[in-house]
């Protein structure tokens, strides 16, 4: 079965497991939201610290489709088609 690859930054990685690439099976594009929905249901931690208490993204998480970061496409409705990668980036501040 196709699937959807999710690359973490190595800030994200102990949330899951330590790994880089999260994968998730697809038989037809999904949105965003399913996509990550699925994440938590494996990664709690990890899916809490990229959504907020009402599932909108988190201020300083950006996820890139495509090379398009998905505030500029169609947010958490944004689709992913199988065999495409999904990357999360989170900006670290410091002073």
């Amino acid at each position: 079965m196709p699937e959807i690859t999710l690359l973490l930054p190595s800030v994200l990685q102990p949330l899951a497991g330590g790994r880089p690439v999260l994968t998730t099976p697809a038989d037809g594009p999904v949105t965003v939201a399913d996509l990550l929905d699925a994440v938590a249901s494996d990664y709690a931690v990890l899916g809490r610290r990229l959504r907020d208490e009402t599932g909108a993204l988190r201020r300083f998480v950006n996820v890139y489709v495509g090379g398009d970061e998905v505030r500029r496409l169609r947010g958490l409705d944004t689709e992913v088609m199988p065999g495409q990668e999904v990357l999360v980036i989170q900006s670290v501040a410091g002073g």
